[in-house]
């Protein structure tokens, strides 16, 4: 057709015949050649989704014809092959499918319409904490608790498998969603109806881009766009650049793929890659295994990418084979990606890049990051010093009454500033990679031999990402080394890297709060934000597995491993790091031994069976949800309440005021409801108020199906800073009404203007928004009455999920920001010029005294199809219109 550009092609692999859209078919108008793996992706989804309406013609030719060092502000949509949920995330996204289908009912429409159009794998392991540890029961004790404490949720998931079409769930303790999205459910090629295209995905979590690792393209997004592309809507995104990452030679001796990912990361932060994709190529690429370029694209979100891509290779292939997919899968793999131009060779011309970087493996060096902050890359040799400059930044805040005596299990020590509490072997990021977790059994072997122990104070665990991987330590004769330093297997779950750490023993909990300790978490997660780990701990540092193990073995953050004794042996003799660190040769060859396709297999033979408790629950299959109305679990939200089929429009802001004055890198940690929750916050004060004890309460990312209990936690992280309440740290704020009140728990100021009609904003700095992609972030915001958030800018996926919640993202102009215009929250503001399409409002702040102020502020509002989201109030009500229509 002349209209179009679609051109099939077939493709025999082995006996079987399939068609394909033919990306070479737009040559030679467009040089596809020279274009990015990533854009020949996007531009191959483009093309198989060209209608004429909501893809064109003319979406094609800017994305085949795009200059990327010049690329014009054109978007176009992208619509995955996939949806991937963790539960956190994943619930309420099927609460809400489950509201939509009762509102629906209510509109008159069909139920059953309410499905996934796409197929949607959900993964539950954001559930599991560490409560016990240090014992070869811990696992069976931990995963107990966690049904019990789960029961209502995993009902009500039970219940979405049976009454909604293409939904899966991976049961509890079966491994981490992007650990078994990569060894178990990415496709890289799909296949449907003898139609072949790529993979690729939208994920309710940041991490989603790990997958990138094996060529998937895939990342993060709010639940709110998850859940539109789980309805069949497309994603609307402007062309990204592309910034290449030219990698050159390899690994040097005792350098692992965690170093390497920690210093990309500080690499591309400073670089500058946020609503960017970055795609590594180069010669170097034939020294990372695939599970080196998982551990690098897990952290697409710290680096700022929305993705983190590595194309289709040999040794993409042979991690396909090794986790066991089919030979005929893999055949496909390859017989596509050479197909159509996406397979890499160290011979293949270098595509065109908006810019390019280099990374030369050999310069990689031992390091961690922190204390506070994934980019905050600091070399081993530099740790004691980095530690003791952030402690004395701490002692002007909250001066250390340390060393504290500590009596626990029958030992009595000192606790010192500094003394590594938690040290978790944690988080897909790392134990994905067989590399280093045998380089962690490895040097457990080593210090064992030697009478090292671990330090009384550190909790210590070990949270595969996957059953495989326990299954491969224990072949490698690893897995009793590793239980002799405390670390035995506590849960298949993302456990401490999301911060369910579980308690710390309650006299080493006591001495830190009372001597206001500085104390220390090491972990081999991606995330180290304050507040995140654990609530009583100030400094937490990313790290290898190995480097976990000998922390705990040190006990402290304030030593230099790279040159002090990290303990005795048991004849007196100090030993160092260097003394019980492995060879490259050594890891690889055990690797080599105990790391087989036939141990994927076995694990994932039934992995959506579930053990003996998963089968237990009972659900009786209905086409819409019996809610109960007493439970504090699973509630409907209030989203579709008073609906009709008529859009509201675009709303006025008129006399709004501040709820908070925010400064820079506000993370959804700070922003969404995480961790325990406090018995004397508003939410906990909810639960005792229905009944629930104090010690039921759980964590607020298990009641992320209950609205009033998310709401209540939302802006209520013990570290945010409200300028409004200057010396107060923690979830406050004030309520105006003529003259300023007292602090108050940031729920109960917003609630008082909800009842008095008043709309309330949120003024805050940089980066607004970074972090997971925690849909809550920006669902608690519209439930707390706030109608928009003015920053200085905003990470991508945050501001994605407000529009999609009906809340207007601005941003000052460059060079402004609140104090500068001297605002401090006590202003009444007024919003002018809001229409459909603006790109900027005139907003007046009115101060007490009669003065005011008056500036511009940038919409945010990126896309027609954003647009239309918030003229309908959401996403979710702009589908549920469509769907009843």
């Amino acid at each position: 057709m002349s209209d179009s550009f679609k051109s099939k092609a077939s493709l025999k692999v082995g006996s079987k015949t399939y068609s394909y859209y033919n990306l070479k078919a737009l040559e030679p108008k467009f040089n596809i050649s020279r274009l990015p793996y990533s854009i020949k992706v996007l531009l191959e989804n483009v093309l198989r989704h060209e209608d004429g309406l909501n893809t064109t013609k003319a979406d094609i030719e800017a994305l085949a014809g795009a200059d990327f060092k010049r690329l014009p502000n054109k978007d176009i949509n992208f619509t995955p092959a996939r949806v991937i949920l963790q539960d956190f995330t994943g619930v309420p996204c099927v609460v809400d499918l489950a509201a939509m289908r009762d509102a629906i009912k209510k509109l008159g429409g069909d139920a059953t319409k309410v499905n996934p159009l796409c197929p949607v794998e959900l993964v539950i392991d954001h559930s599991v904490m560490i409560d016990h540890y240090g014992s070869k029961d811990a696992l069976d004790l931990n995963a107990k608790v966690e049904f019990q404490r789960n029961q209502e949720r995993y009902t009500f998931l039970r219940w979405g498998q049976e009454a909604l079409k293409n939904f899966k769930a991976v049961p509890p303790d079966t491994g981490i969603v992007h650990q078994v999205n990569i060894e178990y459910l990415a496709r890289v090629v799909f296949e449907k109806d003898g139609l072949l295209y790529p993979d690729s995905c939208f994920g309710t979590d940041s991490h989603t881009t790990m997958v990138n690792g094996i060529g998937v393209l895939g990342w993060g997004v709010g639940g709110i766009e998850a859940e539109a592309a789980m309805l069949g809507q497309p994603s609307s995104m402007l062309i990204p650049e592309v910034i290449g990452v030219r990698v050159t030679g390899k690994l040097a001796e005792g350098a692992t793929a965690t170093d390497l990912v920690l210093t990309v990361t500080e690499m591309l932060r400073k670089r500058g890659v946020v609503e960017k994709f970055v795609e590594f190529f180069g010669p170097g690429l034939a020294n990372l295994s695939a599970s080196d370029r998982n551990t690098i694209a897990n952290m697409g979100p710290e680096y700022g990418a929305t993705c983190g891509i590595f194309p289709i290779d040999n040794e993409t292939l042979t991690y396909l084979r090794l986790t066991g997919r089919s030979e005929e899968q893999i055949a496909v793999v390859e017989a596509y990606a050479k197909a159509q131009g996406m397979w890499w060779t160290p011979e293949a011309p270098e595509a065109e890049y908006t810019d390019v970087m280099h990374l030369d493996l050999g310069s990689i060096k031992p390091s961690l990051a922190g204390p506070k902050r994934p980019q905050d890359r600091v070399l081993l040799t530099d740790v004691k010093a980095n530690f003791r400059k952030a402690f004395e930044g701490e002692q002007k805040a909250r001066p250390s009454k340390g060393p504290a005596t500590v009596t626990d299990n029958g030992q009595t020590y000192q606790l010192k500033d500094g003394a590594v509490v938690i040290a978790a072997i944690t988080s897909c990021t790392n134990t994905s990679n067989p590399s280093v977790l045998i380089g962690a059994g490895l040097l457990a072997k080593k210090a064992r031999a030697l009478g090292l122990k671990s330090q009384p104070w550190v909790k210590t665990s070990l949270a595969p990402g996957s059953l495989a991987v326990t299954e491969y330590l224990k072949k490698a004769g690893l897995i009793e080394d590793l239980e002799h330093l405390g670390f035995y297997v506590t849960a298949y779950g993302c456990t401490t890297c999301i911060g369910n750490s579980g308690p710390l023993n309650e006299p080493i909990g006591k001495a830190i709060q009372d001597n206001t300790l500085s104390v220390s978490a090491v972990l081999s997660g991606n995330r180290n934000f304050e507040g995140r780990v654990h609530q009583d701990v100030r400094m937490n540092y990313l790290a290898s597995p190995p480097l976990v193990v000998a922390y705990a073995i040190a006990g402290s953050t304030d030593i230099d491993l790279s040159s002090e004794p990290i303990g005795k042996s048991t004849d007196g003799k100090d030993v160092f790091l260097k003394d019980i660190w492995p060879t490259n040769q050594e890891i690889q060859e055990v690797v080599a031994k105990a790391v087989t396709s036939e141990l994927f297999k076995k694990s994932y033979a039934d992995v959506l069976r579930g053990d003996a408790r998963w089968q237990s629950i009972k659900v009786t299959k209905s086409e819409t949800y019996p809610w109960d109305s007493k439970s504090t679990y699973i509630a409907n939200p209030p989203y579709f309440q008073g609906m009709t089929m008529t859009p509201p429009g675009i709303p006025a802001i008129r006399g709004a005021r501040a709820l908070a004055v925010l400064g820079d890198s506000i993370t959804t940690d700070h922003i969404s409801p995480a961790g325990d929750i406090k018995k004397d916050g508003p939410a906990g004060k909810y639960l005792m108020e229905n009944g629930v004890a104090r010690a039921d309460f759980n964590s607020f990312g298990s009641r992320r199906g209950n609205h009033e209990i998310m709401m209540r936690g939302t802006f209520a992280n013990t570290r945010i800073k409200n300028a409004m309440t200057p010396g107060v740290e923690g979830g406050v704020s004030r309520h105006f009404n003529g003259a300023a009140g007292p602090v108050e728990p940031i729920y109960d100021v917003a609630m008082k203007y909800v009842a008095a009609g008043v709309p309330q904003i949120v003024l805050a700095g940089k980066e607004y928004g970074t972090g997971s992609s925690r849909d809550w972030a920006a669902k608690g915001t519209i439930l707390l009455g706030v109608k928009a958030v003015i920053s200085e800018s905003f990470e991508r996926i945050h501001r994605a999920n407000l529009v999609g919640m009906g809340v207007l993202p601005l941003n000052f102009v460059d060079g402004q920001n609140a104090s500068s215009l001297g605002l401090d929250g006590s202003e009444t503001f007024d919003f002018d010029g809001l229409v459909d399409g603006a790109k900027e409002v005139d907003v007046t702040a009115r101060k007490a005294d009669g003065k005011s102020v008056s500036f511009k502020a940038k919409v945010r509002i990126n896309t027609p199809v954003e647009w239309s989201y918030y003229k309908h109030g959401g996403v979710l009500q702009y589908m549920l219109r469509q769907m009843a229509g």
